[in-house]
């Protein structure tokens, strides 16, 4: 089984810096938009089908957080593929068959953020227990248009692959949420992924 890849997040503490060094190698972003409350901002590309690259980082707009901003933000150097999202059609029939296999996630989290044209996105998300990295993070789009309908195909997702120091840790989280991602023996929790633009290989990590 394939993994059902929603999106990647690739997150950095400079968002814009990270968006030109990515338009530099032919990863054309378009703005998403703000994460109201949470001190954060994305930019997305999409990556065939209804896949997209997600890149995150703090938004110079909006005052500081009351709590730290996702995925580690506040505490990155450099610009890191933190975790993914894998997508499903009905957040609570995942959340049950995953306790069902004896994977508990979090309750359905709901979020929400406004595209430049006005358009209102809507989603939940659901979270592993000691959060997301290799294992990923469930969405539901619920009545959304999604996001990978209005972004342009010009990149491609090539390969997508992790490592970990004992791999069969995250394998049996992946097969409860009824993922697989080849996940070979490394020196720390690390994911990649391979992007195809028309003018260059990007390799995320």
């Amino acid at each position: 089984m394939s993994p059902a890849i929603d999106h990647l997040v690739y997150a950095t503490p400079d968002l814009q810096g990270t968006v030109a060094w990515l338009d530099d190698r032919g990863l054309r972003l378009s703005p998403g938009g703000p994460h109201v409350g949470l001190g954060t901002r994305n930019f997305l590309a999409g990556l065939g089908g209804a896949t997209y690259l997600e890149v995150v980082g703090p938004d110079s707009e909006q005052p500081e957080p009351p709590r730290p901003r996702p995925f580690g933000i506040d505490e990155l150097r450099a610009a890191r593929l933190v975790t993914w999202a894998a997508r499903v059609p009905r957040m609570a029939e995942a959340i049950a068959a995953a306790r069902q296999a004896g994977y508990e996630l979090s309750d359905p989290h709901p979020m929400s953020r406004r595209r430049p044209d006005g358009v209102l996105l809507e989603w939940e998300l659901a979270f592993p227990p000691d959060g997301a990295g290799i294992v990923p993070f469930l969405i539901d789009w619920r009545e959304s248009p999604h996001p990978s309908e209005s972004l342009a195909g010009a990149a491609t997702l090539e390969s997508f692959s992790a490592e970990h120091p004992e791999p069969g840790v995250v394998v049996a989280p992946l097969r409860a949420l009824g993922q697989s991602l080849e996940v070979t023996r490394g020196p720390e929790p690390k994911l990649e992924a391979v992007i195809r633009t028309a003018s260059d290989e990007v390799v995320l990590r």
